[in-house]
């Protein structure tokens, strides 16, 4: 039998998960990294804040093994993000985890790969703070990682790789990153792209013309670490033909150290000989 409000009790927008009745409790945002998808890659501590969960806010990429990790009274909710298609807008899922942490629930924000790894998480950091909310970091196994490790093809190797850089294919609202592809493209070093396939063309066309040489070692690394990984070895100038075969999330590696890759396909080296986009000074 469903209890009736009191008359004078203020309506609220959430619901209490649990918990017995009159019991007030503090709660809390575990923000936590789910790893590239394969759940042997999720680390302890991220289990056990998956096991205390009240509800999960998650990603559209986490598996369901990962999901049903979690304790099968816990409330999910999908805030998938795909390219044009967000399920929820950013600010609404900060204010939907405050709003659960301050009924007294555990949230466990579930991300695929690290949190602070082009996930956003600083943002949602940010505003658990703002509302006094106390906040959990879980790091991840962020996929670029996993790629390398599952392709043979170490981001940093003495004679070839004297540094790793992370970047992203995006910028906020779509618009071009604003990256020193000078720096970029200095030789011996690995550059991994996320969320880069759409934008290949016009990254391999920077690099390119910020002096790294066409025949750079690239490798595109579709679903790293899932059952389904495909793996693309191709170079620099073949990059945006090599991406033209993918259809799920996935990475562009650049550099030397990428001709230890263990490739399930290759990829025809190209050669761009006019990019497309023009430096800005």
């Amino acid at each position: 039998m469903r209890n009736r409000k009191p008359k004078n009790e203020p309506a609220r927008r959430l619901v209490v998960l649990g918990g017995a009745r009159g019991e007030r409790r503090e709660g809390a945002v575990w923000l936590v990294g789910a790893g590239p998808g394969d759940p042997d890659l999720l680390t302890i501590k991220a289990l056990k804040a998956l096991q205390g969960a009240d509800v999960v806010v998650h990603d559209g990429l986490v598996s369901d093994e990962i999901l049903d990790l979690a304790p099968a009274a816990a409330r999910r909710i999908s805030v998938a993000k795909r390219k044009s298609r967000h399920s929820y807008a950013q600010v609404e899922i900060n204010r939907m985890l405050v709003a659960f942490a301050q009924e007294g629930l555990n949230v466990v924000r579930l991300k695929g790969g690290d949190p602070f790894i082009f996930g956003r998480g600083g943002e949602e950091l940010e505003a658990c703070r703002e509302a006094g909310v106390d906040c959990h970091v879980v790091p991840g196994v962020t996929a670029a990682l996993a790629a390398g490790a599952n392709a043979g093809a170490p981001l940093t190797h003495r004679g070839s790789a004297q540094a790793v850089t992370f970047v992203t294919g995006h910028a906020a609202s779509g618009s071009e990153p604003d990256l020193d592809w000078e720096s970029l493209a200095k030789a011996n070093q690995t550059v991994v792209i996320y969320m880069g396939v759409s934008t290949a063309a016009g990254i391999a066309g920077r690099l390119i013309g910020a002096g790294r040489a066409g025949s750079t070692p690239a490798l595109v690394v579709e679903n790293a670490s899932r059952a389904d990984e495909r793996r693309v070895l191709t170079t620099l100038a073949g990059l945006p033909a090599a991406t033209e075969q993918v259809a799920g999330p996935a990475l562009l590696i650049v550099g030397e150290a990428m001709a230890l890759a263990l490739p399930t396909e290759e990829a025809a080296p190209a050669v761009l000989t006019e990019p497309k986009l023009e430096l800005r000074r």
